[in-house]
């Protein structure tokens, strides 16, 4: 009777070992972000439905150390792998130092990290091609203009967070469709910054507005600040279909804004999609398999022509 009390004990023991062992630290650059709120309850959603996978999910509000000292924190504590969707994308050398030094798989998820090209084998960039994001945004922006017979258009850019590779890649993706042939009648009036938020883009553009410049568009690095422009020029009575605008990520309010009429192009990223994603290489590499170190989730343009559709399959 002992023997078997002890048997069970030892693997009552066991089996309390092994749910342990998918414990995942996951550092995000800021809760109060609706884009990142999508993406952390992916992950949340998916480690549910996971016998023995727990998260520790800590919000970096935007502090580059305090995210580092989180990170350090998941190796202390024994966290099997870690997923970071970085404060600032050019300080992530340090936190692929510290993962590698204790051997803990590392997960860059949504936004690409500086080091993304050198990254140790046990650790992935899971995300969408920032390739295509602004890419997709301005060329349908182009041709709203030039199916409106428009022979000249002047926009105003507003950015993310500069210190993101996100803003820098989607602002080099505009000036890159704008530099092309078919697309050289847009000119930029002026492009600075609103850190993603919406508030900061709706002061942006209202001082902007208090200019009296003529123009014809507003082409935002994510939805949040499309949304901020849009209520400014709401706010001045502007007509709103006289003016194109256009944003990223495809988020609920994007969308209600777009069938309401007030915004014209959004492109989807697949936050929930990214976050699963990124808790699926962290599992893997937690238990030495091997993933590609780097996932592309694809994007998906987004108009008023296909939102129908769009909403029907999502």
């Amino acid at each position: 009777m002992k023997k078997t009390v002890m048997t069970l004990a030892f693997m009552a023991l066991m089996s309390s070992s092994a749910l342990a062992a998918n414990k995942i630290g996951v550092s995000m650059a800021l809760f109060d972000d609706n884009f990142l709120t999508v993406l952390r309850n992916g992950m949340v959603e998916q480690a549910k439905g996971m016998e023995g996978v727990e998260l520790q999910v800590e919000d970096a509000q935007n502090d580059v150390a305090k995210q580092l000292d989180q990170i350090k924190n998941f190796i202390a504590s024994g966290a099997n792998a870690i997923i970071v969707n970085p404060v600032d994308t050019s300080a992530t050398q340090a936190m692929s130092d510290a993962a590698a030094a204790a051997n803990v798989p590392l997960v860059y998820v949504n936004r690409e990290p500086v080091n993304v090209d050198s990254l140790p084998d046990n650790q992935a960039f899971v995300a969408s091609n920032e390739r295509d994001s602004g890419t997709l945004e301005t060329q349908e922006i182009c041709r709203i203009f030039k199916e409106a017979g428009k022979t000249e258009a002047h926009v105003y850019v507003i950015m993310g967070e500069l210190s993101n590779q996100a803003a820098v890649q989607r602002t080099k993706d505009i000036d890159e469709v704008i530099a092309t042939p078919d697309c050289s009648f847009i000119k930029i009036i002026d492009k600075q910054t609103s850190n993603w938020r919406r508030d900061e883009a709706q002061n942006l553009m209202t001082n902007w507005l208090s200019t009296n410049t003529p123009f014809d568009g507003v082409v935002a690095n994510n939805d949040e600040s499309a949304i901020g422009a849009i209520q400014a020029m709401k706010a001045a009575n502007i007509d709103m279909k006289s003016v194109v605008v256009g944003g990223v990520d495809a988020t609920q309010d994007a969308l209600a804004a777009m069938q309401a009429g007030d915004l014209d192009v959004t492109v989807f990223q697949d936050a929930a999609g990214q976050g699963a994603g990124a808790l699926d290489a962290a599992l893997k590499l937690a238990k030495g398999e091997a993933v590609d170190q780097k996932v592309y989730i694809p994007f998906q343009l987004v108009t008023p022509a296909n939102i129908g559709d769009y909403l029907k399959k999502n």
